[in-house]
């Protein structure tokens, strides 16, 4: 077995691999597969092409299916790659909706008709546009991969215009309620994580996987270095955040900072009690023994508390949207939420709080004319005195 080069243009090259004779047609097999750009490229496609033909890893794209391509792609690619979490809900796509539809589909016979009939279904059957959008970005993400893997020239998904997400109203407290929560949570077991929550805008999977050795008490600052996933199954499991943006540091102020003074000594306290059984995590938020907070447990506790303070149902996460909100409407700029919240980019904040930009830009214009009119008094001269000046 052996293989050879020729150029096809300028920038495209044709890799060639003869796997000698048929021996009942006696016909030559060949693999082959076009590249463009440098000839150094065609040579790396020529050597994973002759390893895989080797090892036995050899897939021919033109009888390869959908479904054997995206399980070679959760195998291969994903799996090594992304969370746990993540891992599992790109499974749960593939193996529930992807497959059943697009499965038996050729891959390089996939065309954007099939995508496009594919989403139809999927909402016909009362999948959420929103739902459908994630299976579109896991669709083009996975072909994608194809591409470079130089299975595909092409990505049919990027002549396909996905469904558009329904924008739905953000649930958040307002002032009074925020406070009613923060006093309805006092001597709770999870008070500390509320008032943290509230105050830090860390998203919940950020605030289970906070840890000691990434809170600086005396510089009143914590660093958001992983979070803490569910897994099938049970159990959790730790990654680091996903963009640099969320990797960041978040100043504390004065009532977090006392919490969680308090919080370590209520948790040597119970890791005394516990002795022997204590799950040494450096987690800040644990159970009794020292392991990870329950999210169900949390769950139930914080609905509790908003019954308690009058306030209405809103999740956890929903105390990240109410300090943005919070800090913003009281006039904080845009950019020092986005980099408390770890968002890509201060147009990601703007887009998901606009709701509060209407009263933001009221008072601002309100805040012009007042400085423009103070202005104007401070250079006009007083109309008697001028009168007094000419007559002189």
């Amino acid at each position: 077995m052996n293989g050879y080069i020729r150029r096809r243009s300028t920038d495209s090259w044709q890799v060639v691999i003869e796997l000698g004779r048929d021996p009942v047609t006696d016909k030559r097999k060949r693999v082959s597969r076009n590249v463009v750009g440098a000839k150094r490229d065609a040579e790396t496609e020529r050597t994973a092409l002759l390893r895989s033909i080797e090892t036995g890893t050899y897939v021919d794209p033109t009888r390869e299916l959908v479904a054997e391509f995206l399980a070679r792609w959760l195998r291969d690619y994903a799996r090594p790659v992304v969370a746990p979490r993540t891992y599992e809900r790109y499974e749960e796509i593939v193996r529930l909706h992807i497959v059943p539809t697009l499965g038996r589909v050729p891959l390089t016979q996939l065309r954007p008709t099939h995508i496009v009939a594919a989403e139809r279904q999927w909402l016909d059957a009362g999948l959420s546009p929103a739902t459908v959008l994630k299976h579109h970005r896991l669709i083009r993400q996975t072909l994608q991969q194809a591409m470079r893997w130089r299975v595909l020239t092409v990505n049919p998904a990027d002549a396909v215009t996905p469904p558009r997400r329904e924008r739905t109203e953000m649930s958040v407290l307002d002032r009074d309620q925020a406070a009613a929560l923060l006093n309805a949570a006092q001597g709770s077991e999870f008070e500390v994580l509320i008032l943290t929550a509230l105050y830090t805008g860390l998203r919940v999977g950020e605030l289970l996987g906070l840890r000691w050795k990434d809170v600086d008490l005396t510089a009143r600052q914590l660093r958001v270095q992983q979070a803490a996933q569910p897994v099938k199954g049970g159990g959790v499991a730790y990654a680091q955040p996903k963009t640099h943006r969320s990797r960041r540091a978040v100043s504390l102020p004065g009532p977090v900072t006392e919490a969680l003074q308090r919080q370590r000594h209520l948790q040597a306290r119970a890791r005394l009690a516990a002795g022997a059984a204590w799950q040494a995590s450096d987690l800040v938020f644990t159970n009794s023994l020292g392991g990870p907070v329950s999210r169900t447990s949390l769950r139930r506790v914080f609905h509790e508390l908003l019954d308690r303070a009058g306030a209405p149902r809103i999740r956890l996460h929903d105390l990240r949207h109410t300090m943005a909100t919070l800090m913003l409407a009281v006039g904080e700029h845009p950019k020092v939420v986005s980099e408390r919240l770890g968002h890509a980019t201060v147009g990601v904040t703007l887009d998901t709080y606009s709701h509060v930009l209407p009263g933001l830009q009221a008072a601002a214009a309100d805040r012009l004319a007042a400085t423009l009119s103070s202005a104007g008094r401070a250079g006009m001269a007083d109309p008697l005195e001028s009168a007094n000046v000419d007559r002189n």
